[in-house]
């Protein structure tokens, strides 16, 4: 694995070589295959997967290309998907092995069997079905921790495997990372696309909130859920969202916000940090010190509320019927949730719309903001790590991208976060400022220049 890998290896590089010839769609898919073959015992990426059914994907798609059918903007690229979105035909379990099984055990035989089955949607979840239809192959669904909240999960850090990948989107990231597939599918409600991205050393984009379909998707927390895309590179994430990044030839103004930030981030991050911070002014761009707007110290205790409180009407049905479905932190979190009072809640989500405006316009004196995308190097598989740099993007509902910077003394990787403005062509600029940092970076690091974003 590279920290920096080389065009060739990424989603655009690929797509090149797919549309020139220099590969086929088989061959693409093959060398996934075979990455899971080399790993996935020791890694744990994948919650179930679709050899046969990828298979028969590419070689439709590469029969399409032979007589001269165009087969879409992503034609040919395996991909993965968190398995609590829906894909058709295969099975989804939430994060828990045997989650069918585990819901008919306290049933009759009648209800049980009306419900066998019912966990392998007919229907693809809208994110999942504007995927294939731009060509990609769903190769298979990727580990989520259960029900997309904190408990572990089996899936280990490829980096090292005495090390957590993150959470929620573990098996995602950590596919990502190793080759498995060339891109994938998370989803966010603290920081389960960005904390697993740096993590894991890849790349991870959560949208601005609501921009993305929820559809066919569980719920954790309706008003903090945003799924989002993962992959290697910055361009890998533009085509996966669709997104042409909006560039400029003036210098950038990024916006690091430090204060609070600081006092929590470990010495590890601490100084990756400032050496991006150096790097990014050595490419020409101005780096400057934000102060924190005044709210920001309430927004963890109001994500809380909102994120249990609707935690617990979403699974309260479900975890009486079937408490052994519900591992301790799951529980916890609805137990907690069950608590909060309704002026509680209506409290919590006024202050959310108020902060969202305070901190658009808040954006209006630079490009990007600019912080940690975790406290530090990922942490022991007891824990999936702390999303207290994260959460307060989910709860503003802010669009965010994450990178990779520098690897740890101790071999593991470390990932900046940028946070733009809210909506499509916020999300354009910030993409455009993500591209540039991650070339300053690069060549900071000595890798090599990756081509131009591709124009079509």
């Amino acid at each position: 694995m590279e920290l920096f890998p080389p065009a060739e290896a990424t989603l655009a590089g690929t797509l090149d070589a797919l549309r020139s010839g220099r590969t086929s769609c088989r061959e693409v898919l093959e060398r996934c295959l075979d990455r899971i073959d080399d790993r996935e015992h020791e890694v744990h990426a994948w919650a179930f997967l679709d050899r046969d059914g990828a298979r028969a994907q590419a070689d439709r798609l590469d029969a399409d290309h032979q007589v001269g059918r165009p087969f879409g903007p992503l034609g040919g690229i395996p991909i993965g998907v968190k398995d609590i979105i829906h894909v058709a035909g295969m099975p989804t379990e939430y994060g828990i092995p045997g989650f069918e099984e585990l819901l008919c055990k306290n049933l009759s035989e009648p209800e049980a069997d009306e419900l066998r089955g019912s966990t392998i949607p007919e229907a693809d979840a809208p994110i999942v079905a504007d995927l294939r239809r731009r060509g990609a192959i769903i190769l298979g669904k990727a580990v989520t921790t259960p029900y997309a909240w904190i408990d572990p999960p089996p899936t280990r850090n490829p980096w090292n495997l005495d090390h957590t990948p993150g959470g929620s989107s573990s098996g995602p990231a950590a596919a990502v990372a190793c080759g498995m597939c060339l891109g994938a599918l998370g989803s966010q409600t603290g920081g389960s696309i960005t904390r697993p991205a740096s993590y894991c050393g890849v790349a991870g984009f959560k949208p601005t909130y609501g921009s993305w379909s929820a559809e066919g998707i569980l719920p954790l927390a309706q008003s903090l859920d945003h799924p989002g895309p993962i992959a290697l590179t910055i361009a890998d994430l533009a085509l996966l969202a669709n997104i042409r990044p909006f560039l400029t030839d003036r210098p950038l103004t990024i916006g690091r916000l430090r204060h609070w930030f600081d006092e929590r981030t470990e010495p590890a991050m601490l100084d990756a940090m400032e050496q991006a911070t150096a790097a990014l002014q050595a490419a020409g761009h101005r780096v400057v010190r934000l102060s924190m707007p005044s709210p920001f110290p309430e927004i963890p205790a109001n994500h809380f509320t909102i994120l249990s409180a609707e935690a617990a009407g979403n699974h309260y049905g479900a975890i009486k019927r079937s408490p052994e479905c519900y591992p301790p932190r799951i529980t916890k979190l609805i137990e907690e949730g069950l608590h909060v009072t309704y002026v509680d809640f209506l409290v919590a989500k006024h202050f959310q719309e108020k902060t969202r405006w305070l901190f658009d316009s808040h954006l209006g004196e630079v490009d990007a903001l600019l912080t940690p995308a975790a406290l530090g190097p990922a942490p022991d598989p007891s824990t999936t790590g702390d999303p207290a740099f994260n959460s307060p993007w989910s709860f503003l509902g802010l669009p965010t991208i994450t990178h990779p910077i520098a690897l740890s003394p101790n071999g593991l990787p470390l990932g900046l976060q940028l946070t733009g403005r809210s909506g499509p062509e916020g999300e354009a600029a910030l993409f455009g400022v993500a591209l540039r940092t991650e070339a300053a970076l690069r060549k900071a690091a000595g890798a090599a220049e990756l081509p131009p974003f591709p124009a079509d």
